[in-house]
């Protein structure tokens, strides 16, 4: 073998030597970025046909900030609501309403008190039902053992779908974010049925300056209760 050929499989071998851990690394990182930088922007398209898409995807806003913009008209009226029961000092409470249990208790388990400010530590965990279904049933002992049963009709309690606040309507904007369901809590509490709606009213200006979460007004209004 002449020295001419030697150099030149000697070149070829140095040639294909395989890459550094470094420049395989590199390599890598350069395909996963190529990779992402090309399918997910499709990909987030794809998603959102509905909406249509651009170079530059865009969410809805406003002067409140990003989401869904509702323009509010009033009073203020609901086509939905969420809803949740809670019983207090009962024995064996239930209580069905929209086709489903939101509290069920054993026929002898005994609810505790409520805390002293349990009222806003209360929430509708169940999202989005029609307006109205049928009345709720509530069946329960008082702590005195006497047996309850009762039907609390929602439906006309609120049948003039009106959401309940006491913030005037001229300290309300009239372009928000997008409002949620209403919020209907139904409490039990030894001989009493209460019906509440919780709400959080969007303001046109802060309550307290220096605080920003006083842009919005949290309340918990009483809408219906009976002793039985």
């Amino acid at each position: 073998m002449t020295r001419t050929t030697e150099a030149n499989l000697q070149k070829r071998w140095t040639q294909r030597r395989p890459l550094s851990k470094e420049s395989n690394l590199t390599r890598f990182l350069h395909t996963i970025w190529h990779t992402l930088t090309r399918t997910v922007p499709s990909a987030l398209c794809a998603l959102s046909l509905t909406a249509g898409c651009s170079k530059a995807m865009t969410i809805p806003h406003s002067k409140f900030g990003k989401g869904a913009v509702a323009r509010n008209t009033f009073p203020l009226k609901f086509k939905s609501h969420n809803f949740s029961a809670y019983c207090f000092n009962t024995i064996g409470c239930k209580v069905l309403y929209a086709g489903m249990y939101h509290v069920r208790k054993h026929e002898d388990e005994v609810s505790a008190p409520p805390l002293p400010d349990y009222l806003n530590r209360l929430s509708a965990s169940t999202i989005s039902i029609d307006n109205f279904p049928p009345p709720a049933v509530i069946t329960w002992r008082s702590l005195d053992g006497v047996h309850h049963e009762a039907k609390v009709d929602i439906g006309a309690i609120f049948k003039d779908q009106r959401v309940l606040h006491h913030v005037p309507e001229d300290q309300i904007p009239t372009e928000t974010a997008a409002y949620d369901d209403a919020n209907i809590i139904l409490v039990v509490n030894d001989h009493t049925i209460s019906v509440y709606m919780k709400t959080t009213i969007a303001l046109k200006v802060p309550r307290d300056p220096t605080n920003r979460r006083s842009s919005s007004a949290d309340e918990m209004t009483l809408a219906y209760t009976h002793t039985y």
